[in-house]
């Protein structure tokens, strides 16, 4: 019987077990970038792509080359989904074509519709609800700053409630961390998110907390991480988020509250003088830009989990 296909639109779309998996074959990718090289040759990787992208677009094209599959960019306006063709029958047809497709898109349905189907998997490069390639990364970045056991770790997010803050509150919750989100009224992450991730810490001995006090989140936290205030699809909001986060910069006095050596993190592009200062990103706390690397080997790790069980079990080994 064929295995059913496994797509990643959400965090929690792997278990626990193999999120291990692809942090520790992904931490030998970042250390070694041929180890996996060649490894998906003969497969092509769809790069679909509806928002603006550095971070997402670059790593995941180098990935796919890397482990030897051909990357593909599409672009909604140049596909038949522009005349009318469904999302589901596009997935339909590009399963002929393609080893796994990865989206990076406005609205979560989208990203489901494709993967409805069940023909192809599915990889959320992005989407309104969830983030799960870049807290991959995060936790690769933590990994590789204090070891693989990151159990009474506390990260602090300071912030929207958005993607990003859910996909820390499952991913972080997977890997036994304390996340405490720290948003303003009106912008904390979905309640629902948070009682799922409250579930997972409860069976991985991590923990998960909500408050309104910047302060309060940060006080003895090993990471401090912050993103931007007002997202892509949020145009026209800005002055009203500025006003509601006025108390949300991730700054000196924020770090000074942390623990010493602690790690500064941001899910780019940022926005210096806003919701982070230059001094805290520039500064000697920052992973910042060693966050945005690994990018690429978290993102080349989970391909080949999908693409090809019995490759990755070796490089994840």
């Amino acid at each position: 019987m064929t295995a059913p296909v496994r797509h990643f639109l959400r965090d929690d779309d792997i278990t626990v077990e193999e999120q291990e998996a692809v942090l520790v074959a992904a931490e030998r990718l970042a250390r070694d970038p041929r180890a996996g090289a060649g490894l998906l040759s003969g497969t092509a990787i769809g790069l679909y792509f509806e928002k603006h992208s550095l971070r997402t677009r670059v790593s995941s094209e180098v990935a796919a080359s890397r482990l030897g599959a051909h990357p593909v960019q599409l672009r909604r306006e140049e596909l038949q989904l522009a005349r009318g063709e469904t999302l589901e029958d596009s997935a339909r047809v590009l399963a002929g074509y393609l080893g796994l497709l990865m989206g990076r898109v406005y609205d979560h349905a989208t990203l489901s519709a494709l993967a409805a189907p069940g023909t192809l998997p599915v990889v959320n490069g992005l989407s309104d609800r969830f983030h799960p390639l870049q807290v991959l990364a995060d936790l690769l970045t933590m990994r590789m700053e204090w070891g693989a056991d990151l159990r009474e770790r506390t990260l602090a997010y300071v912030g929207d409630g958005n993607n990003v803050a859910a996909s820390l509150l499952l991913g972080g919750a997977m890997a036994g961390l304390r996340v405490v989100v720290a948003a303003p009224s009106g912008y904390a992450p979905d309640g629902g998110v948070v009682a799922e991730a409250m579930a997972i810490a409860a069976t991985t001995g991590g923990d998960v907390a909500v408050t309104e006090d910047a302060s309060e989140a940060a006080d003895g936290a090993d990471v401090l991480y912050t993103d931007v205030w007002t997202s892509m699809g949020m145009e026209g909001e800005e002055e009203t988020r500025r006003d509601a986060f006025a108390g949300f910069r991730l700054d000196a006095g924020l770090v000074a509250r942390a623990r010493p050596d602690v790690v500064v993190l941001h899910c780019l592009p940022a926005h210096r003088g806003e919701e982070i200062a230059a001094d805290v990103i520039d500064g000697p706390h920052s992973r910042v830009f060693a966050q945005a690397h690994n990018r690429l080997p978290a993102t080349a790790a989970l391909f080949l989990m999908l693409c090809d069980a019995a490759a990755f079990r070796e490089l994840s080994a």
